[in-house]
C-alpha cells in the first residue's frame, strides 16, 4: 500500500511505502546558507515525525547547493544535526535551484520506526 500525505497536483510532501518514507525536497528561509540549512532541517524533522520516523532512521540524503563554495558552511549545520553514529548515505552537488534566493535543498528517505 502506498500512502501519500499533503498531496497536491504536482507532488506529495511525504510518500510512505513498505516501511520507508520519501520526503519531497525541502528548502529553508533565511539569508545565509546556515539559516537556510537550519530551517530546512527543522522542516525535515517535522515531516519525519509526521511520517513516523526520525533522524536516526534516515537512510539517504541528497543535498543540492547553489554554490559548492557553501559546502563547509552547510556541513557545519548538518554535522551538528545528524545524530552520532547515524549518518545516512549522502550525496551533495551543485545545482540551479527553483528560486534565486535559495542556497540549499535537501531530499531525505527514511525508514519508518516499527
Amino acid at each position: 500500500m502506498i500512502e501519500r500525505l499533503h498531496t497536491g497536483a504536482r507532488m506529495s510532501k511525504i510518500v510512505k511505502h513498505n516501511g520507508v518514507a520519501y520526503l519531497c525536497g525541502q528548502v529553508g528561509a533565511g539569508d545565509s546558507v546556515t539559516e537556510q540549512t537550519q530551517d530546512c532541517l527543522s522542516r525535515i524533522d517535522a515531516l519525519l515525525t509526521e511520517a513516523g520516523s526520525d533522524r536516526e532512521h534516515i537512510l539517504q540524503a541528497i543535498v543540492w547547493l547553489r554554490d559548492m563554495a557553501d559546502f563547509a558552511e552547510m556541513n557545519a549545520v548538518w554535522d551538528a544535526w545528524v545524530p552520532e553514529n547515524h549518518a545516512p548515505a549522502r550525496a551533495c552537488g551543485e545545482a540551479r535551484l527553483a528560486r534565486d534566493v535559495l542556497k540549499v535543498e535537501i531530499i531525505v528517505t527514511a525508514a519508518i520506526k516499527t
